[in-house]
């Protein structure tokens, strides 16, 4: 993989995907396996966001892509076809990815993620009021709760400090009450802050 100041270097210190120039950081795109090619890319925050299925893809961030999906860089092609893909109900998303030509070991690559299968929303953690949830975060749970395998109940109020995203679930979170660590279902916290 290449260096963070080869990544500056090629990249002009802006995000390969956007062009913009704040909060840049390195993104390895997955599964690595699938190519022996350079799997990083500097990206700004926005864009790793949205990549990670942590925010809700903004159609008006993503026009750029017009350009970026021409890269000769293999990452950035692939990065580029994941976001038109969870972008085609657009129209112009959908036409850019009728023009849009990978080879095949790329595209094996690309198809990895799976967003050219499923219809591009993200389902994000989410409280019992809709505010979205992230690792970390302090919540206050909205009912008392009865943990399962413990004596242990879990009362209104409680405040639930540096939790967890249970990955495979959107409805569960992890967090530690009286020194225990519970699974809690996101409707009965509320984010607090």
């Amino acid at each position: 993989m290449l260096s963070e100041k080869d990544l500056q270097t090629r990249s002009g210190m802006a995000c390969e995907l956007c062009q913009s120039t704040t909060n840049l950081t390195i993104y390895e795109v997955g599964p690595d396996a699938a190519t022996k090619e350079e799997i990083a890319v500097y990206v700004c925050a926005k864009c790793k966001a949205q990549l990670e299925k942590k925010e809700m893809p903004d159609p008006a961030h993503w026009k750029i892509l017009e350009q970026t999906m021409w890269s000769e860089i293999p990452a950035i092609q692939v990065l580029s076809w994941r976001m038109l893909n969870r972008l085609r109900a657009d129209s112009w998303a959908a036409d850019l990815l009728e023009i849009f030509y990978l080879p095949e070991e790329h595209e094996a690559w690309a198809k990895a993620s799976g967003d050219h299968v499923n219809d591009g929303s993200v389902v994000l953690h989410r409280d019992i009021n809709g505010a979205i949830l992230q690792d970390g975060d302090t919540v206050v749970l909205t009912k008392s709760l009865d943990v399962k395998g413990s004596t242990l109940t879990a009362r209104l109020g409680t405040v639930v400090k540096n939790i967890r995203l249970v990955k495979d679930n959107t409805e569960q979170i992890e967090g530690r009450v009286e020194g225990q660590q519970i699974v809690i279902l996101t409707k009965y916290v509320r984010k607090q802050g």
